[in-house]
């Protein structure tokens, strides 16, 4: 994007110092990422927004970037990450703001939603459902049961705009802090209403066996050891390329493959655009973002006591038929069968996107900036 300014700076939130991006003026959107990424992701919709009138916000998260990476695997729970947003939001001088979410930040914006819906003021979600909490088994259980120890997360363990884990981070804002989003809009990662019978690494184990990614992802040291085999810019290259329905397995003999194996990039993702995550990536190593998966357990232990609690602020969601967590094991069913709006009752709209997959935002980033716009623009 060039001759495109962002102004960049860091606030202190919840006890870790955080950069963050935006540009524009007028009411707040913040939009949390999701994995491998950063800020730069939503790089088209922070552009777009801001020439609307809005003043679009995206942060690094915890663990990400420019943004602090507390080293202990436990400072990453959602109440960390919802934490992070809350504090943002003050930080930023505002009661509440739209959110939209992708990935992990559809997840933070499901939780945020949930536990904080006072500062939610609409919510759009890419990628991610709302992960409805399994009271019987813990997240990276299923993951292994279902998909195996090879899944990437397993590999892993040893307004709010959100995609993958920024879509989840957003999910649990919108459900812990309501009053600060004023809607969401969240990409990919639908929510998840907390199981109480099976914790979430348990369901991934029986629906897709131990090479899960998010049961590789568990034991820690074990992905940065392969990651650092790779490089980043192999790594990088090796996820923001992958563009199939079906789950992403990591046998244990790792992604195979040498550092300098040709990777042919996706035609929406530039060799620019690889090369300035890989500068963040090498800086700051993968450690935090892959703390987000070692939490999915402990996160189910503690929301114990929000299972069954609904997602009560103006959403919309977003995802591609192409996308991964689309094809997660009953996801469909959930989503259309109307298990998704008995979770979260003010999903006021539902599109489903042809032929793209997970990474929503930068394959299509003008469909999703006018999709966005088209909802926050209503409150």
């Amino acid at each position: 994007m060039d001759g495109v300014v962002f102004e960049h700076r860091t606030v202190q939130v919840n006890g870790i110092s955080m950069h963050l991006a935006e540009k524009g003026q007028g009411p707040l959107v913040l939009f949390p990422h999701g994995f491998p990424e950063l800020w730069y992701s939503w790089r088209h919709q922070i552009l777009s927004l801001a020439t609307r009138g809005y003043r679009a916000v995206a942060p690094d998260l915890r663990g990400y970037g420019d943004t602090d990476a507390p080293p202990d695997v436990s400072a990453y729970t959602i109440f960390h990450l919802v934490g992070d947003i809350v504090a943002l939001i003050d930080s930023l001088g505002q009661e509440n703001a739209f959110v939209v979410g992708h990935g992990w930040g559809a997840v933070l914006a499901w939780n945020l939603c949930l536990l904080r819906p006072d500062r939610v003021r609409a919510l759009v979600n890419l990628s991610v459902p709302f992960p409805r909490r399994n009271p019987l088994r813990r997240p990276v259980d299923s993951l292994r049961a279902h998909y195996g120890a090879e899944h990437y997360i397993c590999r892993f363990q040893v307004f709010v705009v959100g995609h993958d884990w920024g879509a989840i981070v957003a999910w649990n804002l919108c459900l812990f802090r309501p009053d600060i989003v004023r809607a969401l809009v969240n990409l990919s990662v639908a929510f998840t209403p907390r199981n109480p019978l099976r914790r979430p690494l348990d369901s991934l184990r029986a629906f897709y066996g131990a090479d899960h990614y998010i049961c590789r992802f568990q034991e820690l040291g074990e992905a940065e050891a392969e990651f650092a085999r790779l490089g980043a810019n192999f790594i990088l290259r090796k996820f923001l390329t992958y563009h199939e329905p079906a789950p992403l397995l990591i046998p244990k003999k790792g992604f195979g493959g040498t550092p300098d194996e040709e990777i042919i990039l996706s035609s929406w993702l530039s060799n620019d655009d690889i090369n300035y995550y890989t500068s963040k990536f090498e800086r700051s190593g993968f450690t935090g973002g892959l703390n987000y998966y070692r939490n999915l357990n402990r996160n189910w232990e503690l929301t114990a006591s929000w299972t069954g609690v609904q997602i009560k602020v103006p959403v919309k969601f977003i995802v591609g038929d192409l996308d991964l967590s689309y094809h997660v094991k009953n996801v469909k069913d959930y989503i259309h069968k109307g298990g998704f709006k008995r979770d979260v009752p003010f999903l006021q709209e539902l599109v489903i996107m042809e032929g793209v997959g997970h990474y929503i935002n930068q394959e299509r980033p003008d469909e999703i900036s006018n999709l966005i716009y088209e909802f926050i623009c209503k409150f």
